[in-house]
């Protein structure tokens, strides 16, 4: 009879109970985890054991929202893990969630919520630019430059980037042509100056004086993208046939120059007609809107 009740006590203590009366399996299993890096398990970590990410994509970081974020981790706390790298004992290397991270030291918080994963650092790149770039509040150029660095220091193809990221190969190509505009120009594009719409009318202008020209226009004017498109386009339209007396300025090199700077200064396709040393100069509009920039320019 004692024997039985103490069987049935064994059985009333529960799973815990009869995991103790086990401790070389439990131990086997602590050492099976402890032995391996624990990938995507999710653990609270000292803030203080982070340290940011070296390759992170993002310079630029709105304050005014990283104070708001700050804000409701006090009240909410962090909802989404960020993610992490362990690089040593009680070190880790952060790889997503910046903005989370530094909202969460103005919060005061000691520690996080993260993931945990294994990644070398051309994987630990690859999923910084990435996660960076299905962020919503990236600018054209911030994605464009996160293109290239995909393409350039994790040595993929554009077929298999537009596959990473979702896109469509064109897709990433026309955001990797914003990267040949003029410094001025992708300036504008990261301070949402200018919009992607109006750079990629831009991007088809090969000379750079008048990308610039027709920039300070849309700047200084406000021009929407369909205004800016019909400027491109008409500053790219070849010239009608011309009489034979136009066919001097063309052969004359100092004509061709100051028509070269007139287009520039215009932001429109101007024919110079020379004969000798008479001659006409004819700057074309598309419309009264277009009429009225030409005059502004010309002060009058």
């Amino acid at each position: 009879m004692a024997k039985l009740n103490k069987r049935k006590n064994a059985l009333g203590r529960g799973l815990g109970a009869l995991l103790e009366d086990s401790p070389k399996k439990e131990d086997r299993r602590e050492k099976l985890v402890s032995e391996r890096e624990v990938v995507m398990s999710m653990n609270e970590i000292k803030l203080t054991e982070i340290e940011t990410n070296p390759y992170q994509p993002r310079t630029d970081f709105d304050q005014e929202a990283l104070q708001e974020l700050s804000e409701s981790i006090k009240v909410q706390g962090i909802i989404q893990p960020i993610t992490v790298r362990k690089i040593s004992a009680n070190q880790y290397q952060l790889i997503s969630g910046e903005r989370r991270f530094q909202a969460s030291k103005l919060a005061g918080l000691t520690t996080v919520p993260a993931y945990i994963r294994t990644a070398n650092d051309q994987q630990m790149l690859e999923m910084a630019l990435i996660e960076n770039i299905q962020r919503e509040n990236l600018n054209a150029v911030e994605i464009a430059l996160s293109y290239q660095r995909l393409l350039s220091e994790c040595d993929l193809k554009q077929e298999e980037l537009g596959d990473r990221v979702g896109k469509k190969r064109a897709t990433v190509n026309n955001y990797l042509r914003l990267l040949k505009l003029p410094p001025d120009i992708q300036a504008a594009v990261r301070d949402k100056k200018l919009s992607m719409g109006h750079a990629r009318a831009l991007v088809n202008i090969e000379n750079i004086d008048l990308q610039l020209s027709i920039f300070k226009q849309a700047i200084e004017n406000d021009l929407s993208v369909r205004k800016v498109e019909e400027l491109v386009r008409n500053s790219l339209a070849p010239s009608k046939p011309v009489a034979t007396e136009e066919k001097v300025s063309e052969d004359n090199p100092e004509i061709k120059r100051v028509q070269t700077n007139l287009i520039s200064h215009f932001g429109t396709k101007v024919v110079i007609k020379s004969d000798g040393d008479k001659g006409e100069i004819k700057i074309p509009f598309v419309s009264t809107d277009d009429l009225n920039r030409i005059l502004d320019i010309l002060n009058m």
